[in-house]
């Protein structure tokens, strides 16, 4: 069967919303001229899976929801059960004893194999994601390559090793006035590891997002809770990854995937002794409550959570005054990208009273009005966003600037304008709280004084971003240092909404933007997470991890004596006597 043929019976076959839970074909392995080597139909059955089968929920029965139509989505799914969530912890406690020893070429091909399944469904992943989420399908397209390279990116990491921070300080039994034992560390997995999925990014942040990859690479069994906004999406991933550990002969209790349309799956997740660390991305009051759950266990966890964030913007007076038209364009397409759902949707905007700043108002206002509906991802996210912006406009003390006055069909809304004092913001910090969707509030400031004291009053983010000149960036150095504080990104001359994935980014920031500001969610130091330390004193050769052996098997770069170096021990140790 050649490429064309393959795609021609895909397309006949594919079914969405019908009784058939069929999907459609997919995971096609082709050879080099073309011939039909593997061919698995995949299907949505609405499962939980464990124990690398589909696995019927009996608990209770929700729905996949197309928020532009407004219709229910086939098949129905079940929550998971509370034996489920211990047969899963029990199968990832029992795989971790072999995963978590599994070199980092083992680990690198399993996350690669992953990837190249996800890619071999990509029409019907986003497909499915689309009719779940409503996002625009070429966003689909970009969020899926995301996940894959974001794959790739750590399996990489794996397979080079260096990221386990090996260190060697030799023995040295003469020195005075006390003798050094032989000392050897490196990172070892924690695991297993309990992942949330999120509801904005149905593919880069959930069954095989960034989480799942950087604990899999560190070698940690993963246990997903997928997310209720995207059950159709979540399944298929998970059987790809399912798939993905038969194929590479892991054992089976390396991943799950977990069904809960309510809190009791994740809760008892947390909870579950056999789970080692959690990740999470979403609201502040569900992180907070896991990072409570997970800290109140007899033996607590660490709870790395993504929760709220309204990343600061800062117009500086000279990028002001040559910029300013093209600045309330770059920011009127951020705050609205993606309806506003995005974790580093610019919320605050700020800008002196002055003629100038009322200008780029202006361009903003006028952007706002003409803005046309748009659905959102999730009828309980939808009534959070209308129930912020009307909570917003009835504070006294703000003026809604600009909100278009057609009516909104059922689940879809407009983007909405508003504008503050500083000083009112620094009497009710409450204002600047954020809400998630297409909002944006304009902060005017009298003079510097008041802009630094603003600053000061920010709590913690993912970014914080500047538009200036040099001269600006260089005028306004405290501003920058007091950022720094702040936030896990500055970003100069830019917009915040896009995250790359690579070894420099830092996608965190202090508390309510993460649960733990010293690590990143996104990029290759994510996997610091989900890692801990580990000192070998005195050991035999034979007995040490290749890592820390004096001859260097792998070639990594290790801190001997100090210094960072791939070359092998040369002296031998001398054990104290």
């Amino acid at each position: 069967m050649t490429r064309e043929g393959l795609r021609r019976r895909r397309d006949g076959e594919t079914q969405v919303d019908c009784g058939v839970s069929r999907l459609g074909w997919g995971a096609a392995r082709l050879g080099e001229s073309g011939c039909l080597l593997e061919l698995r139909m995949i299907m949505l059955r609405g499962c939980s899976l464990l124990n690398g089968e589909a696995r019927e929920g009996t608990g209770e029965e929700f729905s996949g929801f197309d928020p532009a139509t407004r219709t229910r989505l086939v098949p129905a799914f079940h929550s998971a059960s509370l034996e489920d969530v211990d047969l899963a912890a029990t199968l990832a406690g029992e795989a971790f004893a072999i995963y978590g020893k599994h070199s980092g070429k083992e680990k690198g091909r399993f996350l690669r194999h992953i990837a190249r399944g996800i890619e071999g469904i990509a029409v019907e992943l986003v497909e499915r994601a689309h009719r779940e989420t409503a996002l625009p399908e070429k966003r689909l397209q970009g969020e899926l390559a995301r996940t894959a390279n974001q794959l790739r990116l750590f399996a990489q990491l794996a397979e080079e090793g260096s990221w386990v921070n090996a260190r060697i300080d030799p023995a040295q039994p003469d020195r005075a006035p006390l003798p050094r034992a032989d000392l050897r560390s490196l990172l070892r997995p924690l695991g297993p590891v309990v992942v949330f999925g999120a509801s904005n990014f149905p593919l880069a942040f959930s069954v095989a997002g960034g989480d799942t990859a950087s604990a899999l690479a560190a070698g940690n069994p993963v246990i997903v809770k997928a997310h209720s906004a995207h059950p159709g999406t979540s399944e298929l991933v998970a059987q790809v990854i399912c798939h993905s550990a038969k194929e590479c002969g892991l054992p089976a209790g390396v991943f799950a995937l977990l069904f809960g349309s309510g809190a009791q799956i994740g809760a008892a997740l947390v909870k579950h002794p056999k789970v080692k660390a959690v990740g999470f991305t979403g609201s502040l009051s569900a992180g907070r409550s896991l990072m409570q759950m997970a800290a109140a266990r007899p033996e607590p966890i660490p709870c790395f959570t993504e929760m709220s964030a309204t990343n600061p913007l800062f117009v500086l007076p000279e990028a002001l005054v040559t910029r300013g038209a093209q600045i309330a364009e770059g920011l009127f397409a951020s705050f609205t990208l993606g309806v506003g759902q995005f974790c580093t949707k610019p919320g605050l905007v700020y800008l002196p009273r002055n003629h100038d700043a009322d200008k780029l108002v202006a361009g903003l206002v006028d952007r706002v009005n003409r803005a046309t509906a748009s659905p959102m991802l999730t009828e309980a996210i939808c009534r959070g966003y209308m129930s912020g912006v009307t909570e917003r406009q009835g504070h006294g003390s703000v003026e809604l600037l600009a909100q278009a006055n057609s009516e909104a069909g059922a689940g879809h809304v407009f983007p909405a304008l508003f504008q503050v004092s500083g000083s009112h913001l620094l009497r009710d910090g409450e204002l600047a709280k954020e809400i998630f969707g297409p909002s944006t509030l304009i902060v005017r400031y009298t003079d510097r004084s008041e802009l630094i004291a603003l600053a000061h009053a920010l709590e913690g983010q993912l970014t914080a971003t500047l538009h200036g000149t040099d001269a600006d960036i260089a005028a306004f150095a405290d501003l920058v240092a007091i950022l720094e504080h702040k936030a896990g990104r500055l970003v100069v001359n830019g917009f915040p909404t896009g995250v790359e994935v690579s070894n420099a980014m830092v996608h965190g920031g202090p508390y309510p933007a993460t649960s733990d500001s010293r690590f990143t969610s996104v990029g290759t130091q994510a996997i610091l997470r989900f890692a801990r330390p580990v000192c070998y004193q005195d050991f035999p050769q034979a007995a040490l991890p290749d890592e820390l052996k004096n001859e260097n098997p792998l070639g990594i770069w290790r801190l001997v004596d100090g210094a960072l170096t791939r070359d092998a021990l040369e002296r031998e140790p001398r054990p104290l006597s």
